[in-house]
């Protein structure tokens, strides 16, 4: 019997926990951004890819 998924959720944490200075923290939230957006597009294509078969 095929087991059917109806919800999935991620969680990512992204980051450096030691760094507290607030001159980079703007750059830095870009970089973390840019890098969740990547993540979640890699996400949707597997399961694009998965829905496809």
């Amino acid at each position: 019997m095929p087991v059917e998924i109806r919800e999935l959720v991620i969680k990512a944490k992204i980051g450096n926990e030691e760094s507290s200075g607030t001159a980079s923290s703007g750059n830095g939230n870009e970089k973390q951004e840019v890098a969740i957006n990547e993540i979640v597009e890699k996400v949707l294509q597997i399961i694009k890819e998965k829905l496809e078969r």
